[in-house]
């Protein structure tokens, strides 16, 4: 997968794309979803990692980066009752299948996403 792929399957959501972005998509792949803030120095030091692993996927999965203090994103945090920055939810066919929070290994998500995505190591 080059740089451009790679990107693609990351992407920028907010709370008014969310539904679409998000969970209508997550019926043809799954999707992560990053809640993160700025201020938050886990999430700055998760957000290559994720970069890192959702590329070694090669489109199988895309993760959504939701910045929770732009906008009326907190609401999404709400709607799925984040407790803490980062938390990292992965969603498949509408609905949120798990989920997890703080800064972790490359090789925490793969088995994350694995488990609970249904691939195959």
């Amino acid at each position: 997968m080059n740089d451009t792929q790679a990107e693609a399957a990351i992407f920028d959501v907010d709370l008014e794309q969310f539904d679409q972005k998000v969970l209508a998509a997550s019926h043809e792949r799954p999707v992560l979803i990053d809640l993160w803030a700025e201020w938050c120095p886990p999430c700055i030091s998760i957000a290559p990692v994720l970069k890192q692993v959702i590329a070694e996927y090669a489109g199988r999965v895309h993760l959504g980066k939701v910045e929770v203090d732009e906008g009326d994103n907190m609401k999404l945090a709400g709607r799925y009752q984040v407790r803490g920055f980062p938390t990292i939810i992965l969603f498949r066919h509408g609905e949120e299948q798990a989920r997890f929070s703080g800064a972790q290994t490359a090789g925490y998500i793969r088995d994350f996403i694995d488990q609970h995505a249904g691939f195959e190591g």
